[in-house]
């Protein structure tokens, strides 16, 4: 039996498991899914060995730009974003040889499509710098849109301060995406600190988190009118496309 899963310092949040477990029995297909939560990295090339069934992993945070040096090659998409969430397992000969992908920036940008068709001239908040901060900055940059980093410690001329954004900035940065943790389950009390008061119907609040189906950053979003989506479709569209990686021959 063929075995795949998901590295992750807390995977409490973590629907991958049930997902790709409902997958494999609908599609009659003989694979095991696996959750290992990690305080640091593995050599993974000594996990592999000690799993000789292994053939694929996905990678979560906060684990998708440090898992990089672990890797033997990167695809294209993901040497320039500098983060990975897929990694095909090849063996030969008794050789491990790991390669690592982005699918998340096939998830973001199929799912965020929709909601920007028609708008033109449109900026973006990114809240956060981690791996998936990244993967979306590659797709905004291949949109065409203009965007900000919003960080607690802003250190790069693109990157902000949650305490810098003035009213002038909320107008005229009308996507904002969060790519940061806060509000994820089980701390799901929590939210971003933007200025939600300021928020209209001409707002996009779009959250990689799916797990509260609607964090409190979206319930903000949602009372001052500003149109929402959670990271489900995101999810979903990059685990088939981790699938996609891992049966290729």
């Amino acid at each position: 039996m063929d075995i795949y899963g998901l590295i992750g310092k807390s995977l409490k949040h973590s629907f991958s498991g049930d997902y790709f477990s409902q997958k494999f029995e609908k599609e009659h297909i003989d694979a095991e899914y696996r959750l290992w939560e990690m305080d640091e990295i593995p050599d993974l090339h000594v996990f592999a060995r000690e799993h000789p069934q292994l053939r694929g992993l996905n990678i979560t945070i906060p684990y998708k730009r440090t898992i990089i040096s672990t890797l033997d090659e990167l695809s294209a998409p993901s040497q320039i974003i500098g983060s990975v969430n897929v990694i095909k397992v090849n063996r030969n000969s008794g050789e491990i040889f790991l390669k690592g992908y982005n699918t998340d920036v096939i998830g973001f940008e199929k799912s965020l499509k929709p909601l920007i068709k028609g708008r033109k001239q449109l900026r973006a908040l990114i809240l956060g710098t981690g791996g998936s901060a990244h993967a979306v900055a590659f797709v905004l940059r291949r949109l065409g849109i203009y965007f900000y980093y919003i960080t607690r410690r802003p250190k790069k001329l693109e990157m902000l301060g949650y305490s810098w954004i003035t009213p002038a900035i909320m107008d005229e940065f009308q996507l904002i995406v969060n790519t940061s943790p806060v509000g994820m389950f089980p701390d799901t009390e929590h939210a971003p600190v933007i200025p939600y008061e300021m928020l209209t119907p001409r707002h996009i609040l779009f959250d990689l988190i799916y797990n509260p189906e609607e964090t409190l950053f979206l319930k903000r979003g949602k009372a001052q009118g500003a149109v929402v989506k959670n990271g489900l479709e995101m999810l979903k569209t990059q685990a088939e496309e981790s699938w996609k990686i891992w049966k290729k021959r």
